[in-house]
């Protein structure tokens, strides 16, 4: 049986973004950083014990996989080292890396060229390498045919860097540094065992042994683990269960920083955001070698993988992880009025940084020094803890995962939702959330920040916006974007009345817009995702404390170096706005901000060929608008008329958006889209997904002015029609964020 590791390629319904997973995960760790090879022991016994949390093919002894990080080593290590001829300089000064290889050997040799190409260019020594002793006769056929070949290599820290300060942290940034650069040149390598290739760990702090396994199968694969020299003072394990995906070799947790069990529901946009900060990102700890880790995303990982890309990425750059984990799983602030204003402050000041990702999360961080857990803001995904009289803390998805003497157990505890439990070795004691948020929170005047900094659509001076127009016109404007009397009556009527989406019966006779022989707008050839399996959907009425729909509209500035301009925005309460509020934005006085309207209007003579010119050009002047200084981007629809056409607004939308992203400067504005087609909550959530900041679907807004003039809706007047009107698309859009298990607009 042949076959290369990882999942397939994109192939009818399936996509390889999609993978996520659910799953076993744990770590033991001795608080006052004593190190044994117990912990390690002790570590494999818990993972044994969550081994029904995992899972398997049709083959039993394939696993979905099942992996172990534990401290570096160095006792084992420099054991084994010396039997090789190889000198270890003192702990610290060298890291080791665990590779996986091409198993064929010309190919693995071209790699290994390649890595130590790479370590000599950065100006660190190759030291040597090690066959990893394995044995795979307990594995199923499967895990056997796409099993890589196992090796560490040693590297030694270069004199440039041993004579600066801070040089640990410089060393294991230089580590990162050659792992990056590495695994980009592999990608460009003509192999057809390329995706044998892959670094789990390359560090000065930790190691890492994982694969295709089951939890028992861990340490009868990787003999390593049972040797008593091979100590470590935390140890943290996962056993996966790939929910809806393909297992594989790399896609084992732990990763470089965490483990997880959960799903990261908003993991599209999060990368596709990502992707788009690299252009403004700037860096004083990597320097020039900031460009050689870029892309920070590596493609073909699964949520979790990708997750760790984005955390490792803010600590190499100079956060702590606990700091990094509060930016990436923030706790539910927007509604908590009994915050504290400082903490309050920090968590608003970051959303302007970078949006939440969410979904139901319990995740496991460490760096080597620190270890700890985190639950998403929601709390779905449980992790207990007990704390033990002789210093030694036991982390897991549930309880019963070692067999504690109770007279032996000081705490029983379990994490909390959006909280940190975190244990530093270094200083021998657990951090209390409450002092890691606050020391956090108070390394800048965040809260001047956003007061010098951040404005609210409501602090904004009025503007005028367009007269409301006659019947006839509203009329035409309809017939144009495809109004019906269906959307006025069983739509418009019931939303401008009540406040609610209209409630219908279950299911459509309508046929699929792919398949219909009318025209349909754009929108209709797009379906709702929804949270399955192990991905529980919200309530968004009951835990409306963990759900937010405020959001801001401005531009971002560098990641990695945060100042108070960095929250420069405008924040808007709800995605929906109405005229008053577009004025506002077309006329925005504030300083740093500057508009421009951009029309989606196409010559309608010219048919398919003038649709496909204008949207060239409506791309080239969002490009000219932002390089002119203008960081609002209004794309708007008005000026239908005879012979001129609108662009529709999703297919506009979302063409500037991948373009700006395409071009490095899609985080230099915002978009409002100013749109005539849209009117359902269906189209609203599209056009917010596709890069839409706020919608204003101003053709709506006529449409109920008209219907009050000609009597369709008698005893509601414009006010209220237009503010129930958004009331109910702002609830439909909870509804659906709610449905594909996402707490806040935002993400």
């Amino acid at each position: 049986m042949t076959g290369e590791p990882g999942p397939p390629p994109a192939q009818g319904l399936y996509d390889p973004r999609h993978e996520h997973d659910a799953c076993g995960v744990g770590f033991v760790v001795n608080i006052k950083g004593v190190r044994s090879h117990s912990i390690v022991r002790q570590a494999l016994q818990v993972l044994i014990n969550l081994l029904h949390r995992g899972a398997c093919g049709c083959e039993v002894n394939t696993g979905d996989g099942a992996g172990i990080l534990v401290q570096m080593p160095d006792r084992f290590l420099r054991k084994h080292a010396d039997r090789l001829g190889l000198d270890l300089p003192a702990p610290g000064e060298y890291g080791a890396g665990m590779v996986f290889l091409p198993r064929d050997a010309a190919q693995r040799a071209a790699v290994e060229r390649l890595v130590e190409q790479t370590v000599t260019a950065e100006g660190q020594r190759v030291l040597g390498w090690r066959d990893v002793p394995t044995d795979d006769r307990l594995l199923g056929a499967t895990a056997v045919a796409v099993e890589p070949v196992f090796r560490q290599i040693f590297i030694g820290r270069g004199p440039a860097l041993a004579a600066l300060p801070d040089a640990p942290a410089r060393f294991e940034r230089k580590l990162y540094v050659i792992r990056k650069r590495v695994e980009n040149a592999v990608d460009r390598l003509d192999l057809s065992e390329r995706k044998f290739f892959y670094i789990p760990s390359l560090s000065s702090n930790t190691l890492i042994y994982k694969g295709m396994l089951i939890a028992d199968q861990l340490e009868a694969m990787y003999p390593d683990l049972a040797d008593p020299d091979l100590e470590s003072a935390l140890a943290l394990v996962h056993q996966r269960f790939s929910t809806n995906t393909f297992p594989s070799w790399p896609l084992a947790h732990p990763y470089r920083y965490i483990a997880h069990n959960g799903e990261i529901n908003t993991l599209r946009g999060n990368i596709n955001w990502m992707h788009a900060r690299e252009a403004l990102c700037e860096s004083d700890l990597l320097g020039d070698d900031l460009a050689k880790i870029f892309p920070v995303i590596r493609e073909g990982g699964s949520d979790t993988a990708t997750f760790d890309n984005v955390l490792e990425f803010l600590v190499m750059t100079g956060r702590s992880l606990p700091h990094a984990i509060l930016m990436m799983i923030p706790e539910p602030w927007q509604n908590h009025e009994s915050m504290d204003p400082e903490r309050r402050a920090f968590y608003e000041y970051h959303a302007s940084l970078m949006e939440p990702w969410d979904g139901p999360a319990s995740i496991a961080f460490t760096d080597g020094t620190v270890i700890g857990a985190v639950l998403d803001r929601n709390g779905l995904r449980p992790s207990r803890y007990y704390v033990t009289k002789d210093d030694l803390v036991i982390m897991a998805s549930e309880v019963g995962v070692l067999d504690i003497p109770p007279e032996r157990i000081l705490i029983k505890e379990r994490l909390h939702p959006g909280r940190i439990f975190l244990i530093d070795t270094a200083q021998g004691r657990i951090i209390d959330d409450e002092e890691i948020k606050r020391q956090v929170a108070s390394q800048h005047p965040y809260a001047d920040w956003l007061r010098q900094n951040l404005v609210s659509i409501e602090e904004l001076p009025p503007a005028p916006y367009l007269p409301e127009p006659d019947h006839e016109t509203v009329v035409q404007r309809q017939q144009a974007f495809g109004y019906t009397h269906e959307d006025l009556r069983i739509l418009l009527e019931p939303m401008a009345r009540a406040g609610e989406e209209p409630v219908g019966s279950m299911g459509t006779d309508t046929a699929l817009a792919v398949l219909s022989n009318r025209p349909r707008l754009l929108y209709d050839y797009f379906k709702q995702l929804f949270a399955q399996v192990t991905n529980p959907p919200l309530d968004a009425i009951r835990e409306e404390l963990v759900t937010s729909m405020e959001s801001t509209i401005g531009p971002e500035r560098n990641l990695l170096k945060p100042d108070p301009e960095s929250c420069r925005q405008i924040t808007i309460k709800y995605p929906i706005i109405d005229n008053d509020e577009l004025a506002k934005l077309v006329h925005v006085e504030a300083r740093g901000f500057r508009s421009i309207t951009l029309p989606m209007l196409y010559d309608a003579a010219g048919g398919g060929a003038a649709l496909e010119r204008a949207m060239d050009d409506l791309r080239r002047r969002a490009s000219a608008a932002i390089a002119a200084g203008h960081n609002i981007l209004i794309l708007s629809d008005r000026g239908v008329a005879a012979g001129r056409a609108p662009i529709p607004s999703l297919l506009a939308t979302a063409g500037v958006h991948h373009h700006l992203v395409r071009e490095g400067s899609r985080t230099k504005c915002a978009f409002v889209v100013e749109s005539g087609d849209a009117r359902e909550v269906h189209h609203m959530a599209l056009l917010i997904g596709y890069g839409a900041g706020a919608v204003n679907p101003y053709l709506a807004f006529e449409t109920l002015d008209d219907m009050i003039s000609t009597g369709l809706l008698p005893g509601i007047d414009h006010k209220t029609a237009v503010k129930n009107y958004i009331k109910a698309l702002n609830k439909g859009i909870l509804k659906v964020m709610s449905k594909m298990g996402i707490s806040t607009l935002q993400s």
